[in-house]
């Protein structure tokens, strides 16, 4: 588990696919966040760009975790260049704080920066969110843009024609998240509040099995 508060920075290596496996290797140099993989073992979880990883291999500084078909599906991890920065989490130990909120690194989707809008001393962005993950998405909920914990400062009516959610980005997760440096077109890993999720899937079972219940009594 983590919390969506970014430790560090790192840097992609290379990403070497495998076609014949539906999967990829992404390497990794940690060297300017090395306080951030400090202790990571082999096997170990690091979120990258909010995608919770295992680590591989471990050689110093550089770190290579493997990415499955379904992550490189769901994920913008599959289009990391050589030279990319991307944010780097590691998991949160036992009695630690939970500083942001409960963030799994299970990408659900990914959205894109419709606009930034500087306001002074923070920044107002907005996302594009895919359809069927705004319903989860609610004012002064949480959601992890890229790994970063947000609070969503407004949202698009239900009926709009595109869905998106609002956030505000004060200076420092601006200076130290590769948020600052998202333009416009710039795709992001989304993942929603869990919670919204698991009250959904309860739902859809509540419903029939109160169904039967019913029809049950009638009978």
């Amino acid at each position: 588990m983590f919390t969506g508060i970014i430790e560090g920075r790192g840097t992609v290596v290379r990403l070497d696919n495998h076609p014949d496996s539906d999967s990829a290797t992404l390497v990794l140099n940690t060297a300017t966040s090395a306080n951030t993989v400090d202790g990571l073992g082999l096997g170990g979880s690091l979120a990258v760009n909010g995608v919770c990883l295992t680590a591989v291999r471990i050689d110093g500084t550089t770190v290579e975790v493997d990415v499955m078909g379904e992550t490189l599906q769901r994920t913008t991890t599959g289009a990391l260049q050589p030279g990319a920065a991307v944010n780097l989490e590691r998991c949160v130990p036992a009695g630690g704080r939970l500083d942001g909120h409960v963030v799994q690194g299970h990408v659900d989707g990914v959205g894109e920066l419709l606009e930034r809008e500087n306001q002074g001393n923070w920044e107002r962005l907005r996302f594009a969110v895919p359809l069927r993950l705004a319903r989860y998405i609610a004012e002064k909920g949480s959601i992890a843009v890229d790994g970063v914990s947000l609070t969503v400062t407004a949202v698009s009516a239900p009926d709009a024609n595109q869905q998106w959610f609002e956030v505000g980005l004060i200076p420092v997760t601006l200076a130290h998240t590769g948020l600052g440096e998202k333009v416009p077109g710039g795709q992001v890993n989304l993942e929603v509040d869990v919670l919204a999720k698991y009250a959904e899937r309860l739902l859809q079972f509540a419903v029939p099995a109160a169904a039967e219940a019913t029809e049950g009594v009638r009978s």
